[in-house]
């Protein structure tokens, strides 16, 4: 399997890859770098935050829902405008948005953390019909936020728990029940970052410190992994025309050397299809 590097661009925490169906480009952003970046494999925009932003949806071509570290805002590519949505934890300075993706009811699940990795100063919420709905709290690296193929249950992690959750979905897209272990990674030492779920329902996580993205099966039984040259792979999202490429992004964070890929963004066949990414609907 070729892998093969997408951006040169070096993200000290890159992050919230999201394949924009409509536009055919892929974004992704550099979380402490304060940037957003969009490319179309050749050409490469980049645009830059006054606060830390993490992970976006899309609402429209050339329109997207951002999370940053205070706010869920509407941002505009072409003007390069924000529109204030919903605060986010605002009533603390110690924490910022982190993982997110919108999910199949055309709500947003975003994930918060203590900038300094605070031990369960963080939680995953919904944003959905202009409301916020707290989901999960006492979390210190909430991460891999996805959804089933057949809307059946939404898969997180903690980071350091190094267990990868899965809850039941009702019919409007809210938990049913508690969330359970999905897959422990605590016997291989590895630790689940970002994720994502093929459209047969498999779930593809990057695994922070292991050079790799694994995918596990319906049972949480390990299937494959594909290896990326940087130390840190931190998030995968399917992408391309026929949804087959999976890229992943990486990050030179904590590292008191780089190696020639850290940070950077690699592409790579997945070897299966991707679920499209789902619109939010404000």
């Amino acid at each position: 399997m070729t892998v093969e590097i997408f951006s040169d661009t070096i993200c000290t925490l890159g992050e919230g890859p999201l394949w924009h169906p409509q536009e055919q480009r892929l974004y992704w952003f550099d979380i402490l770098g304060k940037r957003l970046f969009r490319s179309d494999g050749t050409d490469e925009q980049v645009w830059d935050f006054d606060e830390y932003v993490s992970a976006a949806g899309w609402i429209d071509s050339g329109v997207l829902l951002i999370a940053s570290e205070t706010a869920l805002s509407v941002f505009e590519t072409d003007s390069g405008e924000s529109t204030f949505l919903q605060p986010l934890e605002i009533d603390t300075d110690r924490t910022r948005s982190n993982d997110g993706r919108a999910d199949p009811w055309g709500g947003f699940w975003i994930g918060t953390m203590g900038k300094n990795t605070e031990h369960g100063a963080g939680a995953i919420y919904r944003y959905i019909d202009g409301r916020l709905h707290r989901l999960f709290d006492s979390l210190t690296i909430p991460n891999a936020i996805c959804f089933a193929h057949d809307r059946s249950c939404a898969y997180f992690t903690d980071t350091p728990t190094r267990t990868i959750m899965r809850v039941m979905l009702d019919a409007d897209g809210f938990p049913d029940g508690a969330a359970q272990v999905f897959v422990d990674l605590n016997p291989e030492a590895l630790n689940p970052d970002g994720a994502v779920v093929d459209a047969n329902g498999k779930l593809w996580v990057a695994q922070w410190g292991a050079s790799r993205v694994a995918c596990y099966g319906l049972d949480g039984g390990f299937e494959t992994a594909i290896s990326v040259p940087a130390r840190q792979a931190s998030c995968p999202a399917f992408g391309g025309p026929d949804l087959g490429t999976l890229y992943i992004t990486s990050a030179t964070e904590g590292l008191t050397s780089a190696n020639a890929g850290d940070g950077k963004l690699f592409s790579a066949p997945s070897g299966t299809t991707g679920q499209s990414e789902h619109r939010v609907l404000l």
